[in-house]
């Protein structure tokens, strides 16, 4: 049973349920303060995991062939215009406009949480680990700061982040399912490369946050699907 999958993602439906509808009663301050503070926490959170890092090479080839894969398919303009999609509605379901206008700044801010949410290191080995060994314990205490993170950026960005609550279902969901495939596949070496690429995304995240660099984020995602791979490679065949 995905305990620890559900309750994740309904954290952040309730949690950015909460928020917008609170919206303007949360004072400026803090809307404008605590997402520069979640940006300093991705980036902490990110440079505690790439110090982890066992192969250096193999970690920095997967970040440049999976932004490379990620800039040809277009992978960021695919969330865009699905959340640009879905925006309409939503804000006409809730009778509700986000606080945040301009479609340039609404965007980065979306796509960077919608990685936060979906596809950080913590989430995916949680995932991984509650699907292989039963323990929820991870994904249950990230659902306490994924619940505060998401009533903050829907004071701001409205109710879309509610909606982020379906794909990340669905993507822990898949990892919950394949963890009794990948984790007898993986050695420690792997997995401690795969939190490092997973930290680099945060890291570059926590940048997008707090509006210092617009990193592609979600071009960068391929990364973590290869990073694994050419880790046993590097570990094998290279590692002089």
């Amino acid at each position: 049973m995905p305990i620890g999958v559900i309750v994740n993602s309904l954290s952040v439906l309730f949690g950015g349920i909460v928020g917008a509808f609170l919206g303007d009663r949360v004072p400026e301050r803090i809307r404008t303060s605590l997402p520069l503070i979640f940006g300093v926490a991705s980036m902490s959170m990110g440079i505690t995991t790439i110090v982890k890092m066992h192969t250096l090479p193999a970690v920095i080839l997967a970040v440049i062939v999976g932004t490379t894969i990620g800039e040809l398919i277009q992978f960021e303009q695919g969330i865009e215009g699905w959340s640009n999609k879905a925006r309409g509605p939503i804000e006409k379901l809730f009778s509700s406009k986000a606080g945040i206008e301009n479609p340039k700044d609404f965007m980065d801010q979306f796509v960077s949480i919608v990685i936060l949410f979906c596809a950080s290191g913590t989430g995916v080995f949680g995932a991984l680990q509650s699907g292989m060994t039963g323990d929820h314990t991870i994904l249950l205490a990230k659902s306490i700061l994924d619940f505060f993170t998401a009533g903050i950026f829907a004071a701001a960005l409205g109710y879309m982040v509610a909606a982020i609550f379906i794909p990340q279902f669905i993507v822990l969901l898949i990892l919950f399912l394949a963890a009794s495939f990948i984790m007898p596949l993986t050695t420690p070496a792997m997995l401690a490369d795969f939190s490092a690429c997973g930290g680099i995304l945060m890291l570059a995240t926590g940048f997008r946050i707090c509006g210092i660099k617009s990193f592609p984020i979600g071009n960068m995602l391929p990364a973590m699907v290869i990073v694994m791979p050419l880790s046993w490679i590097w570990i094998t065949y290279c590692n002089f």
